[in-house]
């Protein structure tokens, strides 16, 4: 006699999915007081590297305030502020090894500086100069993607790549809440997971895909539990804990040069700033008591306190720090000021191989104007 199967309910159905986003809490290491909360997932940092860890992240907060500032003066152009992401985008990067390659969306120019682009070639990025895109050899990245989650398929390519020549490498890409909404998100850790490539996806999720709010995107109650779907292992991250960052990163890397995969790591940040500085006003749809809230989590605030209690950091080395930012960022403009001004020619010749004819007519009239 057949045996009947169960009817599940609605509520039946609900109480599956509360089990699996359960099982998606938050790794943390430090406390928004710089103190340990979980010495098992503290990773095996020496005091050499806490403090160029720091270093990155102080280095890159003047980096940004710079920046804004030359947007505003009319000397850089499309620029997306990074404050408060600094331990989600240099924690990440510090975890990797020369030979991994970054996939970054527009905010993650800082992780390509740290990766070895020269700061000088980053401003050019920003000017939409065509040298900014040029990237040096030995130097693993890409353009930062301005389509929203397109790096997420780009990265699933990349590393079926490096499995298939066998190389010890990742490739990591980057995108924010809101690209998590795309279907380039989906397909790429889909793709990635169904054959293992050894990939490290990463979810930004700083509350607000430029003014909508995380919870308008998705019913889910993390972006981690996406993983699910894809077969692969997920992670929920406090994205303003350095330590928590570099840990989760550095197991994903270790579970992908060993073939097991791919993962997906959601982590939990803030921008301070705007979306970009072309007209975005963040008051319009933020609460300053969702500002304050987020500002006393400053990944940068909660690091100095933990390395000042090991003694590891003071004011001195801050300001040593801070200086040396402010000169290179004063060298790099002058380079990027000095570079020759990008022509109509420059675009067309270096788009093709070979110039289609009507192009060709198009490129002759360019040049004898530029010639004059």
């Amino acid at each position: 006699m057949a045996s009947k199967t169960k009817k599940t309910t609605k509520a039946d159905a609900l109480q599956q999915l509360e089990k699996i986003e359960d099982q998606f809490q938050t790794l943390q290491i430090l406390n928004e007081e710089g103190e340990i909360v979980n010495e098992a997932a503290m990773p095996d940092l020496t005091n050499e590297q806490l403090q160029e860890l720091m270093t990155r992240m102080v280095y890159t907060r003047i980096l940004d305030q710079r920046s804004i500032s030359l947007n505003r003066q009319g000397r850089l152009g499309f620029y997306a502020p990074t404050a408060g992401q600094e331990a989600s985008q240099l924690a990440s990067q510090f975890a990797l090894e020369k030979e991994d390659f970054i996939l970054p969306g527009y905010r993650d120019v800082p992780q390509l500086i740290w990766h070895g682009l020269p700061l000088a070639q980053a401003f050019l990025f920003s000017r939409g100069h065509f040298k900014g895109n040029q990237m040096p050899e030995g130097v693993n990245v890409i353009s930062p993607q301005i389509i929203i989650g397109a790096q997420y398929i780009q990265a699933a390519g990349v590393a079926l790549g490096m499995k298939k020549r066998g190389a010890k490498s990742v490739a990591i890409t980057y995108t924010g809440d809101g690209g998590a909404s795309q279907g380039d998100f989906y397909e790429g850790i889909n793709f990635a997971g169904a054959y293992k490539a050894p990939a490290i996806f990463i979810v930004q999720n700083n509350r607000f895909a430029i003014s909508t709010p995380v919870e308008k995107q998705s019913a889910a109650k993390t972006i981690a539990q996406k993983a699910v779907a894809a077969g692969i292992p997920g992670i929920q991250v406090d994205g303003m804990d350095p330590l928590a960052v570099y840990a989760a990163v550095s197991e994903a890397r270790e579970r992908a040069v060993n073939g097991e995969g791919p993962t997906l790591i959601e982590t939990l940040t803030y921008r301070y700033g705007p979306h970009t500085m072309a007209g975005d006003d963040p008051t319009r749809y933020r609460s300053s008591d969702l500002d304050n809230e987020w500002e006393k989590k400053d990944p940068l605030v909660r690091f100095r306190k933990f390395l000042e209690k090991k003694d590891l950091w003071n004011e001195e080395k801050e300001n040593e720090v801070i200086e040396k930012a402010k000169e290179d960022i004063k060298e790099a403009i002058k380079i990027a000021d000095e570079t020759a001004k990008q022509k109509v020619t420059d675009l067309m010749s270096i788009m093709y191989e070979e110039m289609p004819p009507h192009l060709q007519e198009q490129y002759e009239i360019y040049k004898e104007k530029e010639s004059k």
